[in-house]
Order: structure tokens, then sequence, then C-alpha cells
């Protein structure tokens, strides 16, 4: 009998109902691979409900803020719990669009041209847009937020009725928006597994192109695109992967224009339900769903 596993999912960030469902997807994968399995959703005295339930392996479904943003993952190194996907430092480092940014850029690997704004500042957001070269439309998002949450395409008009709705954040990324083809790429073990390219409907990939099914985003495996560059998209995803210290599975998001791969983020949680990427990279490499769970599994560890 395989061991007992503890499946994270819920929890309190925005993206709770993506995560119940890479969570149930999930649990159902590995009861397919004879494991005992428990589900959790983490509310509370997080530590004590750990404690409670002494899991020998957690596995983290769980999405966004204090899911993936290194909180579970401390706690679950303290505890001295093995658990799956990317450690405490490098999810901390991962989920916040700032800092993960220096780190490509010291490894001169090209994003689109951002600055942070402060909504404590109070400094005219034009004339920093001039200031800082970024020119209409620009994209503005929640530095710590995934799934799309939060993201505005801005003209100059829509500008500040936008940036309102993000006041909440304190602090947000102004990014020149980059037009062009959207690859996302899934690495596993430090590897890439392959790049795919999405088609949405709807002016850019979304929360809802993401997950709703009437969204009828179009996917294409492979990305068809030359084999030299669909291979440099491949080692930019190693690279940001190895680059921010990740382990087990990965989400690279691209947009490719003018012949450039210019990198969005890393998504060191990426989602686990019925319309997720990374699951169909990995069928297209011929990894069955219930394969790619529990090698996540087996890849747990509590030293990250």
């Amino acid at each position: 009998m395989n061991q007992k596993v503890l499946v994270l999912m819920g929890g309190i960030s925005g993206e709770r109902e993506i995560s119940i469902l890479s969570g149930k997807a999930c649990v159902k994968a590995l009861r397919k691979k004879n494991y005992k399995v428990q589900a959790l959703d983490p509310k509370g005295d997080f530590t004590n409900q750990i404690r409670k339930l002494k899991p020998k392996i957690v596995f983290n479904a769980l999405h966004g803020r204090f899911g993936e943003d290194g909180y579970i993952q401390s706690i679950l190194e303290a505890e001295k719990i093995k658990y799956t996907h990317s450690g405490a430092l490098a999810s901390s480092i991962a989920i916040d669009k700032e800092v993960s940014k220096k780190f490509f850029l010291k490894k001169k690997i090209k994003v689109p041209k951002y600055f942070i704004y402060s909504y404590f500042d109070n400094l005219n957001i034009y004339y920093l847009i001039k200031k800082s070269r970024i020119h209409f439309p620009i994209v503005i998002k929640p530095i710590n937020e995934g799934s799309s949450l939060g993201v505005y395409i801005c003209t100059k008009k829509n500008l500040n009725r936008n940036l309102r709705k993000l006041k909440k954040y304190n602090r947000v990324l102004i990014e020149e928006y980059v037009p062009g083809r959207e690859i996302q790429v899934a690495v596993m073990d430090k590897k890439a597994l392959g790049a795919i390219e999405l088609k949405p409907r709807r002016k850019f990939y979304d929360y809802y192109a993401k997950y709703s099914n009437k969204a009828k985003t179009k996917h294409i495996m492979p990305a068809p695109m030359e084999s030299k560059k669909y291979k440099e998209v491949l080692n930019i995803a190693q690279k940001a992967h190895i680059v921010l210290g990740c382990r087990g599975v990965t989400r690279s998001d691209f947009r490719y224009y003018k012949n450039k791969f210019y990198l969005l983020e890393v998504n060191t949680q990426p989602g686990m339900t019925s319309l997720s990427l990374v699951p169909e990279i990995a069928a297209y490499r011929g990894i069955k769903f219930e394969d790619l769970v529990e090698w996540m599994v087996k890849d747990a560890d509590y030293r990250r």
C-alpha cells in the first residue's frame, strides 16, 4: 500500500475555486494509484490542523496567496513534512512579479518594460509611464496574484479607472503590453516538457479564458514555430525554473513577438484541472495525468 497523502485545496485566495478543481482531480488520480488520500481545505490555525492530521506527504493544490507564496511551505518545512512543488524561498520569489523580474533580467532573460507604482507616493502616473519609456496600451496587475486576477489592459482613457480598482493592493506592476502569440511551457524536474500556444477568443488569456469551457480558447500543441525557436523557448523556461530555485513542476508564460520571447512569469503551482496546460503538455509527451500526479508525490520533500 502506498503512503498516506494529504491534499490541500481551496484556501482563502481569489483562486479558491480553481484550487478546489485542481485538488479534486489530484485526489481522484492518487486514489487510482492506490494512495490513501485525505483532503483539507486549510482555514484558521493551519499549523494545529497539520499537527493533528500528521501527514507523511502533503500535495499542495492551493493557488495564489497563502498557498504558493511561501507561507504554507514555510509551515510544512518547520514541521518537517514532505510537500510537492517548489520550496518556501522559490515560491515567495516567483509569486512576486517585481522580485522575479529582477532575477530574470540578471540572467539576461527578456521581460516587458515595467515599473512598480505605489499609491502612497501619489505621483502622476502618466509622467512615470513617459519617464519609463513605456507606450500604451499598458498592463496593470497586482504584484502577487495569479490566474490573471486583477489584470487590466489599459489605454490612456481607462487607466485611472482601472488603477482605482487595484488600490487595495497598495502597489501594482505597470508593464508595457507585448502583443503577439501566447506561448506557455511546462517544466518538470528541471527539464522542459514542451510548449503550447493559446489562442483566446477574448482580448487576452484572462481568468475566464483559462478556466471556462465557454471561453473556447484554442490550444495548439506543440506550439507551431521553427525548431530552433521552439528549442529556444524551452531553454528559457528551463533557465527561469532553475534561476528561481524551483522544484517539481512549473509553467512559464511567454509572449512571442517579432521573433523574440518575453517571459511574463513562472507559476510554481500550475493548475491541474481538466483545462489546465501542464497536464495537456505532459499528455502530449506520453505522461498520463495519474502518472504526473504520482511523480509529483514521489518528488515531494521538505528540504527545499
